[in-house]
């Protein structure tokens, strides 16, 4: 029996594990010793050729089906070897899966505050091309493309470009441009193409850029190991820090009445939490009776933040958190469900859960069927093919 059954779930993140040499045939020569594998796999000594040996099959095992939830990252079954990602979304049993890079994640949100403009829309499209490539075995399998915000004209271009190659959403940095706002009307093309090809924009996280400054971790105790037991990933005091980019980036597109202007864009934040929601939109409604009176673009929204957020806003809670306050208390269409597949983050049993925490808020059959299935098929739009929309 899969592991996901009973029910319609559509999986709002799940990943590819690359290994050294992915992008080579996506990336365009006259950037290859640019970007190197030392540079999208910056970790200790060992790393990469350990990462060199499971690419060769030297570290393969044979595959328990049951342990489809228990192998994590290199390990998981299809996390780097994309015919081998059908047979584990047959186990998995969901109904598709939106999906990200891991290995450019940071480097793409690196290059934004590069000026080397060239190489960020390089990697870009080298970025689409791997992710339409590797989704290619299985009309399940949903590939993000990535879009800079670093320039207005290309950036259109890279747009319209990755729904060409068959993107289905695209993936924009939630850190602010070093010289312009994320809600400039320079970027109106963006959305104007993205809400005509009906499909949404979406932030993950490691598109915020630098969360802390050094110095919070200059306390004068021993380094404190991260989540994966290294020392270059996310410890409690960053991860606190993480919702802060989308925040900031999404009540800019807000005030600026960018989701008033274009009413079917849809929007998706990923991996980032959602226990901070709730505060956020009633902060946005507090700023918005305060600065009504003073503030032109505050009087010409046609709706409150608030219920922009519910209309054209998604965001996926993570398993630890309390989901089902978060949905009682920021609305029916906000939540997603999601399992981070297959990264180590995403845990063995994340729809167990989300249940005991829906069960402890006493969520009804109603809003789960839209946490499981419906909030999701209404971000993708036409990225997400009919009959993927209900299939059993």
């Amino acid at each position: 029996m899969p592991y996901a059954s009973g029910r319609v779930i559509h999986d709002a993140d799940a990943h590819i594990m690359e290994v050294p040499g992915f992008l080579e045939r996506h990336l365009e020569a006259k950037y290859r010793a640019i970007v190197t594998d030392a540079v999208l796999f910056p970790r200790r000594e060992g790393f990469h050729s350990h990462l060199t040996d499971i690419h060769r099959g030297e570290a393969a095992v044979a595959f328990d089906d049951s342990e489809i939830m228990l192998r994590k990252n290199w390990d998981a079954l299809g996390s780097f070897r994309k015919h081998d990602r059908a047979r584990s979304i047959d186990l998995l049993g969901f109904a598709s899966q939106l999906m990200f890079t891991t290995a450019l994640l940071n480097y793409s949100t690196a290059l934004e505050g590069g000026q080397d403009h060239d190489l960020a829309y390089a990697v870009a499209r080298a970025h689409a091309r791997h992710m339409v490539d590797f989704c290619s075995v299985d009309r399940r399998l949903l590939p993000t493309g990535y879009v800079p915000l670093l320039d207005f004209e290309r950036t259109a271009t890279a747009a319209r470009e990755a729904i060409e190659l068959g993107a289905k959403a695209l993936l924009i940095p939630s850190r602010c441009p070093d010289d312009h706002s994320p809600s400039h009307i320079g970027f109106d093309p963006l959305w104007a193409i993205t809400q005509e090809a009906g499909l949404p924009i979406v932030f993950h996280v490691g598109g915020g850029g630098k969360l802390l400054e050094e110095a919070y971790f200059n306390n004068g105790l021993p380094p404190v190991p991260d989540f994966h037991g290294g020392d270059d990933n996310f410890r409690s005091i960053d991860y606190m820090a993480i919702a802060y980019p989308p925040m900031k980036a999404l009540t800019a597109l807000i005030v600026d009445r960018v989701l008033d202007r274009f009413p079917r864009l849809k929007f998706g934040v990923i991996e980032q939490g959602a226990s901070w929601v709730p505060g956020w939109m009633r902060n946005m409604d507090s700023a918005h009776n305060a600065f009504y009176k003073n503030e032109e673009r505050l009087r010409k929204m046609s709706l409150k933040p608030s219920e922009y957020v519910q209309r054209q806003v998604r965001v996926t809670p993570y398993p630890h958190e309390d989901a089902g306050w978060i949905i009682a208390n920021s609305g029916d269409e906000v939540c997603l469900f999601s399992s981070d597949y297959p990264h180590v983050e995403g845990g063995r049993h994340p729809i167990k859960r989300f249940e005991a925490s829906m069960a402890k808020a006493g969520t009804t059959e109603a809003q789960k069927q839209r946490f499981y299935c419906d909030n999701f098929v209404d971000l993708m739009g036409a990225g997400l093919a009919p009959e993927l929309r209900a299939a059993a």
